[in-house]
Order: structure tokens, then sequence, then C-alpha cells
């Protein structure tokens, strides 16, 4: 058996404390601290291998925290620092979650940085439930780059139409009501939102109305007359507003829709390159229908080399696409909680790239149907997330055997099994179970 020395790093911006634990969790010196900087964590990966060398080491393994990205550098330097290499050193990038939980099992350990460090260590040393070894592959780190800012610019973009709309509701209580555009964020509504009051749509005439949207919808509108009509008898029926606030919701409302917009060029700008990127990696996910280059782009990026992972399984367990059993003597819950404690960038993209693929590939349209209809609560979000799981052994499958996609139409007729069939046969009872109608939560 090799000999296997831990050691747990507490990361903040200015400096690391850390603590080496050996195979028995015996501390064979004091814990202590280097700056967060290069020529700390070269100070670092020489006295690791001297530590090494004296206690006879065969395999070091590392642990820190994903707090932000303070630990991207340290964790790269030592991943392929030349004094550690004999050593064979693996580093485990862990969720914060991971280390809170492990703490209630010393009770009274106080929370200071170096005492963090030993619980980091310790939790390496434990070793279940670890997520795969960091890789540095400059392959995907690109990639993975703006695949994680698109993730931050999407949500920046949800949260401001979600503020316009609540503010909408103060300015033209009726709108959301009604819906007299199809997308309230699109030219025509927009420029009506921005520069008429509620007052100015009920008081306008139809005419006057009518062509203003023309104008606006450059021709496109079929009705002018009905759609002004909905508008104006909308205005109408919405709740009035003291005058000493319409000047300052008007501003927030086209300051709001201007950062929109700004966000929606930032996105397309922003796809335009990451599609680019994408052609310098060989894969296949790009033959799956509803697998544009964003979404493809965003699982490869997480992914990185599918070998690092043992099997699907081990993908969903990554990304936090799994559901814990419940259960006590008899009894046995059928409604368990999603896990969600792994990738989140991932699971954004599985998610978001398995609601596409059911819209455009019917084997998984009738799966989403299925478990649709099996589940009483929150069916749509339930059923996302299963299909989001099928998707997952799909995937793994593509990668593992650079194969394009078929459908199982195509399949047939070829008289070659599914993707999926090289899965094991049977899974346990509890697994099969369990999953039924998992909760999201």
């Amino acid at each position: 058996m090799p000999t296997v020395a831990y050691l747990g790093l507490d990361i903040s911006q200015a400096d690391v404390s850390v603590c080496f634990l050996l195979g028995d969790g015996h501390e064979p010196g004091p814990r202590w601290t280097i700056p967060n900087s290069q020529p700390g964590g070269e100070q670092l990966s020489a006295g690791l291998a001297q530590l090494c060398h004296t206690h006879h080491v065969d395999e070091l393994r590392i642990g820190l925290e994903a707090t932000g990205l303070l630990w991207w550098h340290l964790a790269c330097l030592l991943t392929n620092a030349a004094p550690l290499q004999p050593y064979c050193p693996q580093v485990y990038v862990l969720n914060p979650h991971l280390v809170t939980t492990f703490r209630r099992n010393y009770g009274a350990l106080p929370k200071t940085d170096r005492a963090d460090a030993f619980l980091i260590a310790e939790r390496i040393r434990f070793g279940r439930q670890l997520p795969p070894p960091f890789q540095m592959d400059l392959r995907y780190a690109p990639l993975q780059r703006l695949t994680r800012f698109r993730f931050h610019l999407a949500h920046n973009l949800a949260r401001e139409k979600s503020y316009f709309l609540s503010f909408l509701f103060l300015t033209f209580s009726s709108f959301g009501q009604v819906q007299p555009f199809g997308d309230p964020f699109g030219a025509t509504s927009s420029a009506v939102l921005s520069e008429l009051t509620t007052e100015d749509l009920a008081q306008q005439s139809l005419e006057e109305l009518a062509a203003y949207l023309q104008a606006q919808g450059h021709g496109h509108f079929a009705e002018p007359a009905a759609l002004a009509e909905t508008l104006q008898r909308a205005a109408r029926d919405a709740y009035r507003l003291d005058q000493v606030l319409a000047e300052p919701l008007r501003i927030v409302l086209s300051t709001t829709l201007a950062n929109i917009r700004s966000l929606t060029q930032q996105l397309k700008t922003l796809d335009k390159t990451i599609a680019v990127e994408l052609q310098a990696i060989p894969q296949t996910l790009g033959s799956v229908p509803g697998l544009g280059p964003v979404w493809t782009a965003g699982l490869i990026a997480e992914l990185g080399d599918i070998q690092r992972f043992a099997d699907d399984d081990a993908i969903a367990q990554f990304v936090g696409l799994t559901w814990p059993a419940h259960e006590s003597g008899q009894f046995q819950a059928e409604d368990t909680p999603l896990s969600q404690r792994g990738n989140r960038y991932l699971r954004y993209y599985l998610v978001e790239a398995a609601n596409s693929v059911r819209r455009h590939c019917p084997e998984y349209a009738d799966y989403y149907a299925a478990k649709y209809a099996e589940t009483p609560k929150h069916p749509h979000q339930r059923a996302l997330v299963l299909t989001a799981r099928k998707l997952v052994r799909l995937i793994d499958a593509l990668l593992r055997s650079q194969a394009l996609y078929r459908s199982p139409t195509e399949r047939a007729a070829s008289g070659t099994a599914p993707v999926s069939a090289t899965r094991p046969a049977q899974r346990p009872q509890r697994q099969r179970r369990q999953r039924r109608a998992p909760a999201v939560t």
C-alpha cells in the first residue's frame, strides 16, 4: 500500500493557511501560513517536497475550498510543481458545503483559518464523495471562462427582467394581464412603455395610437387598430398612480430597459465568440437535435476530458443530479429532494440543454411527457430534471465513443444497440423506486 499524506489549504486574498497530515491523521509539525502569491506557492511546493521525502510519502493529496477564484492559481501551481511530481499530487477543489457539514463531527472546534485548514485536510483523508481531481487542461480552460461568464450574464439579464416587470405593475398594472405584445421586452413594447405614460395611452385617439404602433413595429402588425384598442382599454383599467411617482418610475423603467438591451446584445456577441472557440475542440454533441453551440460549449467546458469520470453516474454525482435515499425501518420515501450539491454551471447547462433537446428530439419529448404525467407536484421541473439525467447518459456515451447521435428509428434500421446500452442492465431496486418522482427544491 502506498503511503499517502494529506494537505489542507484555507485560502484568503492575502495568505494561505496550511495543514499537513500523515495517513494516520498525525501532524508531524505545526500548521503554518504562506503568502497567496507566486513566491509563496513555490515556497510551499518546495517545503511539501521536503516533508514528503522525510516521511517517506508516496502520494500527496491536496484539498482546498472553491472560494470564488482565489484557489485557481495555487491549484494550478501545485498540480504542476516540479518538486511535487515524484509524489503524484492530486488537488481536490471542494464545495464549501462538504467542509461545513464535516465540521459538525468535531464539536467545539474553533473557527480559525488554521482550524479550517485542518478540517479540509481531514475531509480529504476521509475520502468519500470527493470530486474528480482538479486538472489544468488548457484545451477547455478558455471555453470555460467564456461559458461561465455567459452564465453570469444570463442570470443578470433574468434579474433585470424580473425587476422591470415588478415595477411595471406599479406604472401599468393591467399590462401583464392583457399582454398586448408577445414579448414585453421587444422593440415596440419597450418604446411604448418608455415613451408613453398610462395617461397618454388612455387619452390618445385610437387612430394616432394605431399609427404610432405601426411605425414602431415597422408595419409588422396585422391589426394595429385592434392592438391599439386593447392597449388603451388596459390603460384605462389600470390603477392610477400619484403623479409624484410618475417621473421617478419612468426613469427606473427606461434605465432597466436600457440594461436589458445592453445585456441582450452582450449575450449575442458572446455566443458568437463561444461558437468560434468550440470549433477548436473535437466533439460529437452537436449532432444531437437541439444541442446548439452554446449549450454544447457549456457542457464540454465543464466536463473537460470525459475519461476523468468513471461513468455517467459519476457525472451525475459531480453535477448534483442525484436523489439521496431516505428510509427508516419499513418506510422508504419516494419523493426525495434533488441533491444539487455539485457543479452549478454544468447543472445549469444540462437543464437548459435538456429543455432544448426535448423540443427537437421525439425520444426526449416522449420521455419528458411520460415523467410529466407521473408527477403530481411541480411536474415541469421534475420532468425536466429527469430528462437532464437521461441526457447525461447520452452525453457520456457520445463523448466516450466519439460517435454521432442517431435516433431510435435510425438505430433500429441499422440493427445497432442504443448508446445507453453500455450501462449495467439492472439497477438496485432502491434507486429505481426513489427516482420515480423526485422533488426539485
